[in-house]
């Protein structure tokens, strides 16, 4: 089976971009919980909002405190909010609920595109969401840190 375009735009995606696909995936996802809700179409709804929460917990289970615990703890926060109004909207079947739960996810979105022009922002990415140039990228040298040429003892 051939993969289809969205899949091989994936491929080779950074891990910056992959995150962002993810937020993304919630976004177009709840946006079908409202269409559904719209239309009346109850399994729609159930079927998008469980998509929507999934990808949630992946985000959420993803997370680094050992690299960025107020971050972390923070976006854990988050994720469990949007967790708990989605589900919310779901259950009210509240088309401004999951309005403002896309509001909420799209300006945390918007935060991750600030942070991807930071280079050394993949350091802090699961190991899953790294390209393979940016699990073995050897790290820049620490500021103040110049590095020494180191003479060899060898000669020819």
């Amino acid at each position: 089976m051939e993969p289809n375009y969205q899949q091989q735009a994936l491929m080779g995606a950074t891990g910056m971009e992959l995150i962002l696909a993810l937020y993304d995936g919630v976004i177009r996802f709840l946006y079908r919980a409202i269409q559904s809700v719209e239309e009346e179409d109850v399994t729609g709804r159930r079927v998008a909002v469980s998509r929507a929460l999934d990808i949630l917990m992946y985000l959420q289970a993803r997370l680094r405190p050992d690299q960025g615990a107020n971050t972390a703890q923070s976006l854990a926060d988050f994720y469990a909010a949007m967790f708990t109004l989605s589900l919310e909207a779901s259950h009210y079947e509240s088309v401004e609920q999951f309005q403002e739960v896309i509001a909420s996810v799209r300006n945390v979105r918007d935060a991750w595109v600030v942070v991807a022009r930071n280079p050394d922002a993949s350091r802090v990415l699961p190991r899953e969401l790294r390209t393979k140039e940016e699990l073995f990228a050897t790290p820049p040298p620490s500021p103040g840190m110049e590095e020494e040429a180191v003479a060899s003892r060898w000669s020819a």
